[in-house]
């Protein structure tokens, strides 16, 4: 099922919380087509994706076989479940886990809160190995697992980054733990504009914008973006950079101060260097962790 507009809609002209490198990607990937070229692959969206958060849908969405798509927290050790954030990530989406590349922020959330509310589940291990993603949705996630660290003991295991959302999402936990080769950071947000004005010149067409209000065309693909409207535009970009330093600073607080997260730019820090800089705890090797993670617990509750 090809769904163009709606993949634009969440790719161009909004705000993301992704590293540089995927949103090059996704330019040279779906920039052509939406360009009109004839020589990109078809761009496939799959999946059982269902709009609407409010009523906590997901828990009666079923898959194209009629199984629900959702039935609790994965346990994989005792007492210890495992949430896995990875791909793109997406406000909304009804599956669990990463389907098409992308994991949804309300499947998250549904996982987290029943982590949350299960006594039988007394810790959380988050595997991550995203780029990051929408800004949509992302905050309000971030915060549902930190509300959960809490309560509960949480480990961010990456497999192997943790960037931009992806880091939000990560630092929301008590630990942080990057390996070697690993990247985690990209304290900043991104948006990008397609420009078809000298493609539409150059094929002879000329596209006529009629609007009622001064922004209401603002960031149409038919036209450079105006001198003011990018002005505003980057201004609050920035306003998300700061927030997003913030609450990363507040997630991590003793270990990651707003300024630091802020003198960052937005760079990404591999392996010890994250450590360093404080936006990990400990370099480990993923298959280690969650074994040292259960050690852990059981010696307390001793």
């Amino acid at each position: 099922m090809r769904n163009y507009p709606e993949i634009a809609s969440r790719m161009f002209g909004t705000p993301l919380m992704l590293h540089p490198s995927k949103g090059d990607i996704i330019a040279r990937a779906f920039g052509p087509r939406i360009l009109g070229s004839a020589d990109v692959e078809d761009l496939q969206v799959v999946g059982g994706e269902a709009m609407g958060l409010v009523g906590d849908k997901i828990r009666g969405a079923k898959d194209g076989w009629g199984d629900r798509v959702y039935e609790g927290p994965d346990v994989v050790a005792p007492g210890i479940a495992l949430i896995e954030i990875e791909g793109s990530l997406v406000n909304k989406g009804k599956w669990i886990g990463k389907s098409c590349g992308m994991t949804s922020y309300e499947a998250i959330a549904a996982q987290v809160r029943d982590c949350k509310e299960r006594d039988d589940i007394k810790a959380v291990a988050f595997e991550y190995d995203s780029y990051g993603g929408e800004v949509t949705g992302a905050f309000d996630c971030a915060e549902q697992i930190f509300e959960l660290s809490q309560i509960k003991p949480t480990i961010a295991v990456l497999t192997d980054h943790a960037c931009s959302a992806g880091y939000l999402l990560a630092a929301a936990c008590r630990q942080i733990f990057i390996p070697q080769t690993g990247i985690c950071g990209s304290i900043g947000v991104i948006s990008m504009h397609v420009d078809m004005s000298a493609w539409l010149a150059k094929e002879g067409l000329k596209v006529t914008i009629l609007s009622a209000g001064a922004h209401k065309a603002d960031f149409n693909p038919y036209q450079a973006i105006p001198e003011d409207v990018l002005k505003q535009e980057l201004a609050e970009l920035e306003e998300l950079r700061v927030e997003f330093a913030a609450t990363v600073a507040r997630f991590r607080a003793g270990r990651l101060t707003q300024e630091s997260a802020l003198a960052t730019e937005a760079q990404v820090y591999r392996g010890q260097k994250a450590v360093d800089a404080g936006l990990a705890d400990a370099v480990a090797r993923p298959s280690q962790v969650l074994e040292a993670f259960e050690a852990e617990l059981s010696r307390t509750a001793g």
